[in-house]
């Protein structure tokens, strides 16, 4: 019988998994409709951004978001923001949608940990355990992490700005186990998304574990699903 593989690294994503908007981006968004008269149903709007979301990371594996030319960002965003609104009971056009998304870029908004971040991060540490970041985002982390107090409890971070692709392309999760210095198998990641945690983590030889804090996914059934941070350790 084959021995099960021991696990001595743990790789986060980095937003919606161990930060938030600050303020919510469905606060931002009820502000952003308001203004353009506009009224989603606050309730609906978590089940939007999980569609919006998901769309996004399946896109994104097709062709970065970001290197696309600016009137395909456009197009992509207009309809990222129509199925947030969707998910609020509203059928708008492309356009609208458009302009929704507009007036959200207009607002100032901060980053802040989840409650459950840093002690699940510490509680890793305390263990024993390589603990690493793995993010889309393109720019340097260091700071805010500092400013956040988690940067303590991360051994490292990798971005697509540094290794150059974007989840869920093998070769960032390829070059998080590199930093590591542990074999696939011997790696779990945390992240809350399917395509872009969970295809892109097992398509590298890493173990998903996909956090659903607000019971978006019932569907997933193949792979581990938590609901808070601190549930991570007991995968171990």
């Amino acid at each position: 019988m084959a021995s099960v593989p021991v696990v001595l690294a743990v790789t986060f994503d980095f937003y919606n998994t161990l930060v938030h908007f600050d303020p919510l981006r469905e606060e931002l968004q009820l502000r952003a409709c308001g203004e353009l008269g506009l009224k989603p149903d606050p309730k609906g709007l978590a089940h939007g951004y999980a569609d919006a979301d998901d769309f996004w990371s399946r896109e994104n594996g097709r062709l970065a978001i970001a290197d696309r030319p600016p009137a395909e960002q456009a197009a992509f965003y207009a309809e990222y923001e129509r199925r947030v609104l969707r998910g609020g009971g509203l059928q708008v056009t492309p356009q609208v949608a458009g302009e929704v998304f507009q007036r959200l870029r207009q607002f100032k908004y901060g980053l802040a940990a989840f409650p459950d971040a840093q002690p699940a991060l510490r509680e890793l540490k305390g263990r024993g355990l390589t603990v690493g970041l793995i993010s889309n985002i393109r720019r340097d982390l260091e700071g805010l992490f500092q400013e956040l107090g988690l940067a303590p409890y991360l051994d490292f971070m990798v971005t697509s700005q540094e290794a150059g692709v974007e989840k869920p392309h093998p070769a960032i999760f390829q070059a998080a186990l590199a930093r590591a210095g542990v074999a696939p198998a011997q790696a779990i990641h945390v992240g809350d998304q399917y395509q872009s945690d969970v295809v892109g983590a097992r398509a590298a030889g890493m173990q998903p574990l996909l956090l659903d804090r607000d019971g978006l996914w019932p569907e997933v059934k193949d792979c581990p699903v938590i609901h808070s941070l601190t549930e991570v350790a007991a995968y171990l």
